[in-house]
């Protein structure tokens, strides 16, 4: 029979929350363009590129169902397409745009065949619609009771097929190779991608399906598909932070650093839930934005130089933007009390040390603070 498509919004404190974070941050990039791009031949086409970026967020976010989400999910994949490839004549910003759209639409195809799914087990795409929502408690317990291969939950199934996109669109290992060549894009371009939008969307993801995710089948101590999200957060964690340290390059250190406060926010959706993974994605969004913005400030005032270690005395030109640098840096290492990223941070190791099942995620997450 015929198939009613219903495509809506939705406004609760989570799409609050991210409509806030990047409408404020959008703006104050977009203002940082117009003088950083001013001297680009093709600065209109940015702008349309960039606002095209920022409107499939936005998207993506109010979305009530599956469907729409996926539609704005994948504009978000062609705008970032478009804006790491801007500068297409250098063979590696080409290159880099390429392996951010192939790498990410690897994680998209089980992304879709979860939707599929999920789909074909409840009749409804809607998240919420009076009780017959696939999110609400008659679709999950219908999910729970449905087993597939290997006695795996169909909801458990599904779960980590939706896992599997924000794996892909946050960087998680293995799938993180696309965020650091992302670089080659403008750096307005890098401050988006890595604060407020494509990779924040991932995050948003898993928080807006997580009473599938936190679904617990019988004979089983803890929800498969969230102790998969914890697992992987707490690895990339770690990984990220300690390729960070070996970087030179301004722009691919705090590339790295984002891999890691990705994983910090996986762990902390995996083990402490919904609040606890979005106030760190909120505070990483202002700080990291932050020192994107600063890093190209940087990078013009030394006549596009990007190579730390020849960056030395900066403080005397530049006392401003060492300024802000400083509390950027300052809220991303955590420093006690001040700081916001030591209130999230905080917040996810609590979580983490009381985490049951182990005190590993602990330790990695401890390593890569």
């Amino acid at each position: 029979g015929d198939t009613v498509v219903r495509l809506g919004w939705v406004l609760d404190p989570l799409t609050a929350a991210m409509v806030v974070m990047i409408t404020f941050v959008g703006s104050l990039i977009f203002i940082f363009s117009v003088g950083y791009m001013s001297h680009d031949e093709n600065f209109t086409r940015f702008f349309c590129f960039l606002s095209l970026f920022a409107a499939a967020m936005l998207g993506l976010i109010i979305a009530n169902n599956l469907l729409l989400l996926f539609m704005c999910w994948e504009l978000v994949g062609l705008a970032s397409y478009l804006l790491i490839g801007f500068w297409f004549h250098k063979p590696s910003a080409a290159a880099a745009a390429k392996k951010a759209f192939i790498t990410t639409r690897i994680g998209d195809v089980f992304f879709f065949l979860g939707i599929v799914w999920l789909y074909s087990e409840t009749g409804t795409l809607l998240f919420y619609d009076s009780g017959r929502g696939c999110l609400e408690q008659d679709a999950l317990a219908k999910m729970v009771a449905h087993t597939t291969i290997g006695g795996l939950a169909a909801s458990s199934a599904i779960g980590l097929l939706l896992f599997c996109g924000a794996i892909g669109k946050s960087g998680q290992l293995p799938l993180h190779v696309w965020l650091p060549d992302a670089m080659e894009g403008p750096t307005p371009v890098s401050a988006l991608i890595h604060a407020a939008t494509m990779v924040a969307a991932g995050v948003f993801l898993v928080a807006r399906v997580y009473p599938l995710m936190e679904m617990q089948q019988a004979g089983v101590s803890e929800p498969i598909p969230l102790t998969a999200v914890t697992w992987i957060g707490a690895l990339t964690a770690i990984f990220g932070a300690l390729v960070a340290v070996s970087q030179t390059d301004i722009k691919r250190i705090l590339a790295y650093s984002t891999v890691s406060q990705l994983g910090y926010m996986m762990m902390g959706l995996g083990i402490g839930g919904v609040a606890v993974g979005m106030f760190h994605l909120l505070t990483h969004a202002f700080f990291k934005a932050l020192l994107f913005l600063g890093s190209g400030s940087i990078i013009h005032g030394c006549h596009e130089e990007q190579d730390i270690r020849r960056m030395g005395g900066i403080q005397k030109f530049m006392p401003v933007t060492f300024a802000t640098y400083a509390i950027g840096m300052m809220a991303l290492s955590g420093v006690p009390l001040v700081f916001c990223g030591f209130w999230s941070k905080d917040e996810i190791l609590h979580s983490a040390w009381h985490y049951g099942p182990s005190k590993i995620p602990f330790f990695l997450g401890l390593g890569g603070a």
